[in-house]
């Protein structure tokens, strides 16, 4: 019955990817797993639209990043949800990629925030996120630098203390992500990365000890740095509030050319009670069938 219902799915979303990128959908799939799925909208690398066609055919309901708000309606629309807002410097950004840097300190809480402009930008994303039904905002730590972890951590600490009261009252969680210190594999990453072990943004979080502070466990950086996924999640799972997926060694596809098994990742996660996102965050092996593959992903972790 299972594979029935998956072959099915499957081929449905195959329809709509043969009229890809002016497809036209009756109505989506749906996930009979435990886990809300997003996705990143560069997997697709197409007009917004289009890419909330596609995700909504293959039973997707978030997509990570879509920043400027006068997309937010045509997510809305299908269906979805933006799982996890950016707050990008100069304005709504809606292309792929990363966004512009901005001044000093900006998405970066382990390091001073020039003239306050970030949590400025992040208070009013906070009350925009809470208006549109926007659950998360991406909350990043920075470089290193001339700054090492200590610092880094009283400067991350202080600043969530500052805006988490903002967030409670808004109902919007603040989730900081962990990013790898220079690892070969996927794309470049900061050599330096302030928040590169689990550990340290773990004593953040539970520092600030808000509701509305969690991690964003990126799984591919998490492996590269520490590995023993699994145990961190089962004493800590609630201080997650959202998931990023992606392929150790080089992000890739999560499947069993790679070193996690995410399967098991994934029914260790339900099993916790998780009721946030699991977004795929990663670009298919080169000659892949884009489609096919990311099919194949989203079936490993509906558990």
């Amino acid at each position: 019955m299972r594979s029935a219902f998956n072959r099915r799915r499957f081929l449905s979303a195959l329809a709509v990817a043969g009229a890809f990128p002016f497809c036209s959908i009756a109505g989506a799939q749906s996930l009979r797993g435990r886990l809300r799925q997003g996705l990143t909208p560069h997997l697709f690398n197409a007009e917004l639209e289009d890419t909330c066609r596609m995700a909504a055919a293959l039973g997707i309901q978030g997509l990570d990043f879509v920043s400027n708000p006068a997309d937010w309606p045509t997510v809305k629309k299908h269906g979805l949800v933006v799982s996890v807002l950016r707050v990008d410097y100069g304005g709504g950004i809606s292309t792929p990629g990363r966004a512009p840097a901005g001044p000093a300190g900006w998405n970066a809480i382990g390091t001073p925030d020039k003239d306050g402009q970030f949590e400025a930008a992040l208070r009013d994303r906070i009350d925009a996120a809470a208006a549109n039904g926007i659950p998360n905002i991406i909350v990043l730590c920075g470089e290193r630098g001339a700054i090492g972890y200590d610092e880094g951590k009283r400067n991350a600490i202080g600043f969530l203390r500052r805006v988490c009261g903002h967030a409670e009252a808004r109902g919007v969680t603040l989730v900081v992500e962990n990013i790898n210190s220079g690892h070969a594999g996927g794309p470049p990453e900061p050599p330096g990365s302030m928040f590169d072990h689990l550990a340290w943004g773990l004593d953040v979080v539970t520092q600030v000890n808000s509701p509305r502070v969690k991690l964003l466990v990126d799984l591919y950086h998490a492996q590269l740095m520490d590995g023993n996924i699994t145990n961190f999640l089962r004493k800590n799972i609630q201080w997650i509030g959202h998931f990023h997926t992606g392929g150790v060694p080089e992000r890739h596809e999560i499947d069993e050319t790679q070193e996690l098994n995410y399967r098991h990742v994934a029914k260790t996660i339900a099993d916790l009670g998780y009721r946030g996102f699991i977004s795929h965050e990663w670009t298919p092996s080169a000659g892949q069938d884009k489609l096919a593959v990311l099919r194949k992903c989203i079936d490993i972790i509906d558990v």
